[in-house]
């Protein structure tokens, strides 16, 4: 499966990146810090939702402060075409926070999260009664590292600048 990249200028990366920083700054505040028109720095946030890129405005959550400080990595080795199957039975999960198809040694890799041990072995353990899941191996998260994240990727291309703005950095 062959993505493209969607067409992002520098004006949209710095638009996402003062969004990523104030995600409660208003339509006026944000065209003020990008220099902007405020129906431009409208039009731009406009298309970047109707691109699929901008997916949503929920705030991030820390899970550990939530209550669920324990994260945990597990890899499915699943039954032959059971992926449908497999991926419902995880969405009715409500520790499993993703899970991706994947290549090499497992077919599906979740992430997890829980109040306690306890808890995690009792998601586990639910996760093991779907009969198309045929072997599951698990790693307990000790601390996030890099947490999650996608600016260091949008800004390290060198990306056109609008002709009609001016340049910043």
């Amino acid at each position: 499966m062959t993505v493209s990249k969607p067409p992002l200028d520098s004006l949209d990366v710095r638009l996402l990146a003062a969004l990523r920083q104030q995600p409660r700054s208003g339509m006026l505040e944000l065209s003020r810090q990008l220099g902007v028109a405020r129906a431009t720095a409208q039009a731009r946030l406009q298309r970047l939702e109707d691109l699929g890129v901008v997916t949503g405005y929920g705030p991030d959550l820390d899970l550990p402060a939530a209550g669920y400080p324990v994260s945990a990595f597990v890899t499915l080795e699943i039954a032959q075409g059971a992926l449908g199957e497999v991926a419902r039975h995880l969405e009715g999960i409500p520790g499993v926070l993703e899970a991706s198809a994947t290549t090499g040694g497992g077919d599906v890799w979740c992430r997890l999260a829980a109040a306690n041990m306890g808890e995690l072995q009792a998601t586990l353990l639910h996760l093991n009664r779907c009969p198309a899941i045929v072997r599951s191996t698990s790693v307990v998260a000790l601390s996030e590292v890099v947490p999650y994240r996608y600016l260091p990727l949008l800004q390290a291309e060198e990306r056109p600048v609008p002709s009609r703005t001016r340049r910043t950095s």
